[in-house]
């Protein structure tokens, strides 16, 4: 059985969030009241919570030769889901932190990924492994 994950995060307006996890990634919106807001993601339960004056701050972790963002949250998707999201992204305008692109090459963790922010400046993930068996694989990464 498959769970899906919950998780609570800080945005600065709950309208602004409506407008980007609805509009631009496409989320559908479940129940809100005025400080806070339901949506999903990919099947899995993401709350967009009020918090006045918010502007979400990352450190940088090398990961492959890119300076990924830390904290972030989002979605491992098919490889087809992955190039359509992009597609839409790109449609957009979404200024993409790391372009999509093709990590760990010939590697078991072989994956596409990208990373943007919200408006709030919250980073988001989203990827695909090319071997969706390994998305748990045991292993160890050497640089």
């Amino acid at each position: 059985m498959t769970c899906p994950f919950h998780i609570a995060f800080p945005v600065r307006d709950v309208e602004e969030a409506r407008a980007f996890y609805g509009g631009v990634l496409g989320c559908p919106e479940g129940r809100s009241a005025a400080t806070w807001v339901d949506f999903n993601l990919f099947g899995h339960q993401i709350v967009a919570h009020l918090v006045k004056g918010y502007h979400g701050s990352s450190a940088h972790n090398a990961v492959d030769g890119d300076p990924v963002p830390v904290p972030h949250f989002g979605a491992a998707l098919s490889v087809e889901q992955f190039h359509q999201l992009a597609g839409q992204l790109k449609a957009k305008d979404v200024k993409f932190v790391i372009e999509p692109h093709l990590r760990f090459k010939g590697k078991p963790g072989e994956q596409w990924t990208m990373f943007f922010y919200d408006p709030s400046g919250n980073a988001l993930e989203f990827k695909a492994m090319t071997n969706p068996d390994n998305l748990f694989a045991k292993y160890v990464v050497t640089d």
